[in-house]
């Protein structure tokens, strides 16, 4: 088949919903597929939204040099606004600031009457956008659900291995403990940080990633007097990331209400136990307290409490560690572009 995914990029950042995409092509080719991106930017500023949505609906994907595309995988907002007879939804996530994360302090939406009727605009949108597609299907439960709640529509997840399935392996229990994200508010790593500000040495903490929120946070680990033991790796990708995964202690993922997050299933893979907290969404679909991972309440005391219980025990920490590999393990490919496809 020959086959368009559509991406939402956000320029000078790679994101889940980047590498998601870059893993779909690159397994639609493997099966024989002729598949190809097509990319628009995305700009996350709430008075672009319905100037992005038409944009996106400008396009007609159907055809292409003069022979026509079988489908049009779209993955998040606003990309399954493209026209295309085939449409298909692998649903990241909508455009969370106007629907779940409203009200919260990671929405720049208001309770304006402007910013309501945005809202109104954006969901009635989705919804018609929806209506047009053969098939809608989610990264994660977290997302399904999102999905019936706010638009109606049931949907089922397809579970995938993260991008770097292949890279990671085994490695020692070592001295510090891992955070792989965006530096940005909803990954909070502020709150790891700050738990770490209870956690006795020598562990230290590694965090991967780059974003808008990297001189907050390295001013908070020199408030907390613990930027000696805090180390800001930038934006790694491939061995350099699945080396730091090997010989880590363990992974720490406290996003708030993440969709799937790549990070649970990466940790897992390289044998390494998650804490995560209560409110975290996707990666509590994996983690389960005291088998796999530490589950904890957001706050930073805990969050610490459970890095110490690590430190303390490192049999308890690969016990953990290769449970999850054994979870992790169970998700693969086989069978998703398939179901994907119908």
């Amino acid at each position: 088949m020959r086959i368009v995914v559509a991406e939402a990029r956000v320029p000078f950042a790679r994101d889940g919903a980047e590498l998601h995409a870059q893993s779909l092509l690159a397994q639609l080719r493997m099966r024989g597929h002729d598949a190809e991106s097509v990319a628009l930017p995305f700009d996350r500023r709430k008075d672009t939204l319905l100037e992005q949505a038409c944009a996106w609906r400008m396009l007609n994907l159907s055809s292409s040099n003069a022979r026509a595309t079988d489908l049009l995988i779209a993955t998040r907002f606003p990309t399954w606004c493209a026209r295309h007879p085939h449409k298909v939804v692998w649903l990241i996530h909508q455009h969370r600031p106007a629907y779940d994360l409203f009200g919260t302090s990671y929405s720049d939406f208001t309770d304006t009457d402007a910013d309501a009727r945005l809202r109104r605009e954006i969901a009635a949108l989705d919804s018609r956008m929806f209506a047009e597609c053969e098939r809608i299907v989610t990264n994660a439960k977290n997302t399904a659900e999102r999905l019936q709640r706010f638009n109606g529509i049931i949907a089922r997840p397809l579970y995938h291995p993260p991008p770097l399935a292949d890279r990671l392996r085994f490695g020692a229990y070592g001295d510090y403990v891992l955070v792989v994200a965006r530096l940005e508010p909803l990954k909070r790593i502020d709150l790891v940080i700050r738990a770490m500000a209870s956690v006795a040495s020598p562990i230290r903490l590694v965090i991967v990633g780059e974003g808008s929120q990297r001189g907050t946070l390295e001013r908070e680990a020199t408030d907390a007097g613990i930027m000696h033991r805090v180390t800001f790796a930038g934006p790694l990708w491939g061995d350099p990331v699945a080396d730091l995964y090997a010989d880590a202690l363990g992974v720490v993922y406290v996003p708030f209400d993440e969709d799937y997050g790549y990070v649970t299933l990466e940790a897992f893979l390289a044998a390494k136990p998650v804490i995560t907290t209560t409110d975290a969404g996707g990666p509590l679909e994996f983690v389960r307290d005291g088998i796999n991972g530490l589950v904890c309440e957001p706050v930073a005391a805990t969050v610490g409490t459970a890095i110490n219980t690590l430190a303390a025990d490192r049999s308890l920490a690969e016990r953990l560690g290769r449970a999850g590999r054994s979870a992790a393990e169970a998700v693969t490919w086989d069978g998703v572009i398939e179901q994907l496809l119908g």
